[in-house]
């Protein structure tokens, strides 16, 4: 399979995996020729790039980071958890609230399982599941990255357990900010915005008065938009006041707001949202963090054409664990003239980088 742009794919081009809204809904199945309706679906729902069946890249797969079930299980319960704390009612429900955690503590287990147990590194989350609203599959991306990144850290299981129920209900605050502002695509106002900035504060109150959920959870919510120069909201805290959980939670928050599908913009490469993070490094985000996590996502997914240094052009085929850099690509042309397709491991072949990283087109093989 092939990762393409949306806005270059033909009719009559062959999905090669199955698209599924956040219900699991099957919208477009694997195999499936793509219409000239379909595709304009595609482009009304904001999907900057698929997955597609090509002749040379049959063999190429891409595993997701958990089971497509229970990924889809995980954004349903939090959606109706969300749902049901937009009661006003529910404020005051302490029942309700730990119920919902118990159930966000056992789906977090399940989640951490299968991170654990993955062979490769993270691939894009954005790829085959379409939301009907950002909140809920953002909520399960930043819990996947968060785990992930607590693991390569070697944090005790506690902690981790912890960091993925934090990171689960990380914008639960969001929850009580008018529909209106929180789903707005024109510019805010400056009113606006802070009332948008007000939910890390809602979202620590609201946890915080319930007895079976830890404060350092509370604190995710809370401090998920710090910055270590004290440029972040809410308190402007500066690094040595923000709790570790806080710091890798801004890490998993930014790589899956700028790499996720919108639908008044783009969603960006995990290479372009690698360097977006790297460009606050020690300013913005904890060198040390970013680094580990950094070791924890395909910089360079499987299926994403590639420009090489010595003019070569091709398609990464699969990933070299602890050399995510350095993966395996197939060699489709050089210096522009097409070529018999084989495979170059860059993890032997150190001479060669990486130049140039991009989504191909639909119609180009």
């Amino acid at each position: 399979m092939k990762l393409v742009a949306t806005k270059s794919i033909t009719e009559g081009t062959e999905l090669a995996k199955t698209i599924y809204s956040d219900n699991g809904q099957v919208l477009i199945k694997k195999d499936i020729k793509l219409t000239k309706r379909m595709l304009k679906r595609l482009h009304q729902l904001g999907i900057t790039y698929v997955y597609i069946k090509d002749a040379f890249t049959e063999d190429i797969i891409v595993n997701p980071p958990i089971s497509e079930e229970l990924r889809i299980e995980a954004i349903q319960m939090v959606k109706t958890s969300f749902k049901d704390f937009q009661d006003n009612k529910v404020k005051s429900n302490g029942y309700l609230l730990e119920k919902t955690g118990t159930k966000m503590t056992e789906m977090v287990s399940n989640i951490v399982s299968e991170v654990k147990n993955r062979d490769e590194v993270l691939s894009i989350l954005s790829d085959i599941l379409i939301s009907d609203d950002y909140i809920f599959s953002h909520s399960i991306n930043v819990t996947i990255y968060s785990l992930a990144l607590a693991t390569e850290l070697g944090l005790p299981n506690k902690q981790i357990h912890q960091i993925g129920l934090g990171a689960m209900l990380h914008d639960v605050g969001k929850v009580f900010i008018p529909e209106p502002i929180l789903n707005k695509t024109a510019r805010l106002t400056n009113h606006e915005f802070d009332i948008i900035k007000s939910h890390s504060e809602e979202g620590f109150n609201f946890l915080r008065k319930s007895s079976n959920i830890p404060l350092l959870v509370a604190h995710c919510a809370f401090q998920h938009h710090e910055r270590l120069d004290g440029s972040g909201y809410p308190r402007g805290l500066t690094d040595k006041d923000i709790h570790p959980y806080g710091k890798l939670m801004a890490i998993a928050d930014v790589f899956d707001a700028v790499t996720s599908n919108r639908v008044y913009r783009d969603a960006m490469l995990p290479h372009e949202g690698l360097e977006i993070l790297y460009a606050g490094s020690g300013t913005l985000f904890d060198t040390k963090m970013l680094e580990a996590f950094r070791k924890t996502v395909a910089i360079y997914p499987n299926g994403i054409s590639v420009d090489l240094s010595n003019g070569s052009t091709g398609i990464v085929v699969r990933q070299n664990k602890n050399l995510n850099d350095r993966p395996v690509v197939r060699i489709m042309e050089e210096n522009g003239e097409q070529v018999s397709p084989h495979d170059i491991d860059l993890a032997t072949h150190l001479n060669l980088m990486i130049t140039n990283c991009d989504i191909a087109s639909g119609n180009k093989v």
